[in-house]
């Protein structure tokens, strides 16, 4: 959607579609033409289905960001692969999700013209999993949306008092999936407790995610509900004011590839705490803290930093908005814009 909204300022010589699937509730674009899709996503035959139903369209490119791509529904394809989690952690899906994309990556990746990638890690595991040319590859690097930045209080409070929360608490921010590393984290955060019994809540937003029932009776097993709250409502508007009065966030996922709630926070002036695994080193680079998402004991430590360091957390915010500048929607955009051009050249 960003990307969408950001080419939609660039002057561009050919007809742009975007297809969307039939029950979408509004088009994704102002400026660019719309066209639904019967074919329904994420079905085994969902390749064949599709080439079939854009055959009369006669595209010359088409871009699909789900990275499973058509057998042949325009003259290039474009593909873009955020993440190979299902890859590295197939344990924590879906028996179905895993057939899904197993089945059809490599296919994909070798139909495509070209790649597109969120971030370096995402390409490096493309190269070395997948076995793509680096040079078939494209990094872009996702952006950060106007509305994430500092707020005054008399912006943010109503959302706060909206949504019953305390004035502070320490945040999560994703979908609510093992992959994510939750129980890690409650576990870290009951440690933490035991040191610091006045320790703001443990705030979960997102909404659930594969295996979450299993997921939720692993979190209480680690005993602390009292200190936990859960938000899996949170709307896109309500965000910013989340990020806005969190003491920091903690990202402690065992893969991220690209962490956008890492980015959105720091775009806000709130430190992250997040896994120096995958793509978030890159996200954040010196901004806050990378920790082990093993290692129980540094994440504790992190928490603990962040609360009782107040001058090194000032700091952190200013570094983290000044970080978040470098990452724009009109870049990205001008980057597959490019890709487009030099596929169909």
């Amino acid at each position: 959607m960003g990307i969408i909204s950001a080419m939609e300022e660039y002057p561009l010589a050919h007809k742009v579609t975007v297809f969307q699937s039939r029950k979408a509730r509004r088009a994704l674009s102002r400026r660019f033409a719309s066209a639904n899709l019967w074919t329904p996503p994420h079905h085994l035959l969902e390749r064949g289905a599709l080439s079939v139903e854009l055959l009369r369209r006669r595209l010359d490119l088409l871009h699909s960001p789900d990275f499973i791509a058509p057998m042949r529904g325009a003259r290039r394809h474009v593909i873009t692969v955020h993440d190979l989690s299902f890859i590295h952690y197939p344990e924590y899906m879906t028996p179905e999700s895993r057939r899904y994309y197993n089945g059809q990556i490599q296919a994909s990746v070798m139909r495509s013209d070209h790649i597109l990638a969120d971030s370096f890690a995402t390409k490096q595991d493309v190269v070395d999993i997948l076995d793509v040319p680096p040079e078939k590859i494209t990094v872009h690097h996702l952006g950060v949306e106007d509305v994430f930045r500092p707020l005054p209080r008399s912006l943010t409070k109503p959302v706060i008092t909206e949504l019953d929360l305390p004035e502070s608490y320490l945040l999560f921010v994703g979908t609510v999936e093992p992959r994510k590393n939750l129980v890690g984290l409650a576990r870290a955060y009951r440690d933490l407790k035991l040191e610091m019994p006045d320790l703001p809540k443990l705030l979960v937003a997102g909404r659930p995610g594969w295996h979450f029932e299993q997921l939720m009776r692993d979190i209480t097993k680690v005993g602390i509900n009292d200190s936990l709250i859960f938000r899996h409502d949170i709307s896109d508007s309500q965000l910013p004011a989340l990020y806005n009065h969190a003491l920091m966030l903690i990202l402690p996922s065992h893969y991220e590839g690209f962490g956008l709630p890492a980015l959105e926070a720091m775009a806000c002036g709130t430190a992250p705490i997040v896994s120096n695994v995958a793509s978030l080193p890159e996200i954040v680079g010196d901004v806050g803290i990378l920790v082990d998402p093993r290692d129980l004991p540094t994440i504790s430590g992190a928490m603990q930093r962040v609360l009782v360091d107040s001058a090194w957390r000032a700091a952190q915010s200013e570094a983290g908005i000044e970080r978040a500048k470098r990452f724009r929607w009109e870049a990205a955009a001008q980057t597959v814009l490019d890709v487009y051009q030099a596929v169909l050249n």
